[in-house]
């Protein structure tokens, strides 16, 4: 992105150019050849601008083992207690396709796609959480264990939870191997739920999906934050692209159906949602905490009211 300071000390530089053509015709040669490096400098300096966005992974890559990217760790953890061989020691963030299977993907979106549809949210976000039971209503929230009580055992299956905490398992499984954890030392903590965005006007704070936040300075608890992807960007929905934003540049993920990204969860990665222009954005976030006092159970059938 180019500043004001820069365009006014360019229109100074073409200024002097003028002047010095019209006194110098016969040297136009030197000029391109001045004009052509002044280029090549400004897209130098252009690309070193902290606003312009680096692609970590695109769409069409498929990662068959974690892509790692390493940032020092923040002073989150120091506020909470710490549970060694589990919190954060080495930060960063990670991406990896290959651990749930796009079949499996498509599976969990028509799974959130059919509790959704119980409801939804009048703005552009909504959200579906089986563990507490909240699902997004309108403007508010309702618990669809006691709202809709039996009604929900023609909506979901235990096929479709036993699904669930497999790839849930799954995602645990990857964090601990690529971070070097004790598994056993990492539990699954709230909130833990599927999301659906679309490009509706936001009509409450809750639709505002896209401010830049800190998951453990908004969740205590959070110490490892994952996204399971259930649909592709730039053909399910354009937009909606995930960006953390570092000190010197911002990086993204584009959205792939079966896509993993994973990240420690303090100030070190500083994120947001682009908002969504086109289509609709399915995910799933699966939050993770070292300190058993915060862990959740996963959902199970049948199912009851919380």
């Amino acid at each position: 992105v180019e500043g004001p300071g820069n365009i006014k000390n360019r229109g100074n530089a073409l200024r002097q150019a003028s002047a010095w053509r019209g006194s110098h015709g016969s040297l136009l040669g030197v000029l391109a050849l001045a004009v052509m490096l002044g280029t090549v400098t400004w897209l130098f300096l252009a690309s070193r601008d902290p606003y312009i966005t680096e692609t970590l992974v695109r769409q069409s890559e498929v990662v068959l083992q974690p892509r790692v990217y390493t940032v020092e760790c923040s002073e989150d953890y120091d506020n909470y207690k710490r549970y060694p061989g589990c919190t954060p020691q080495t930060c960063g963030r990670a991406i990896i396709d290959n651990s749930v299977t796009r079949e499996e993907a498509k599976s969990l979106r028509k799974l959130a796609e059919r509790g959704l549809a119980l409801a939804g949210s009048d703005g552009g976000a909504s959200i579906l959480d089986l563990h507490s039971g909240a699902l997004s209503m309108g403007k508010q929230f309702v618990n669809i264990y006691r709202y809709f009580g039996e009604q929900l055992s023609d909506v979901f299956s235990e096929k479709d939870f036993s699904l669930y905490r497999e790839v849930r398992a799954r995602i645990q499984a990857v964090i601990a191997k690529t971070y070097d954890l004790d598994p056993s030392l990492l539990y699954l903590t709230k909130p833990t739920f599927f999301s659906r965005i679309n490009s509706t006007q936001a009509k409450t704070q809750h639709d505002e999906y896209w401010h830049p936040h800190i998951d453990k300075v908004t969740y205590g608890s959070f110490d490892y934050t994952s996204l399971l992807y259930l649909s592709d960007y730039g053909a399910d929905f354009t937009g909606g692209r995930f960006i953390f934003m570092d000190s010197n540049g911002n990086r993204t993920v584009e959205p792939r159906a079966g896509r993993i990204s994973f990240f420690s969860s303090g100030s070190e990665n500083l994120h947001r949602v682009e908002e969504v222009s086109w289509g609709t954005r399915y995910a799933m976030t699966v939050s993770f905490t070292c300190d058993p006092a915060h862990a959740i159970a996963d959902p199970v059938m049948p199912i009851t009211p919380v």
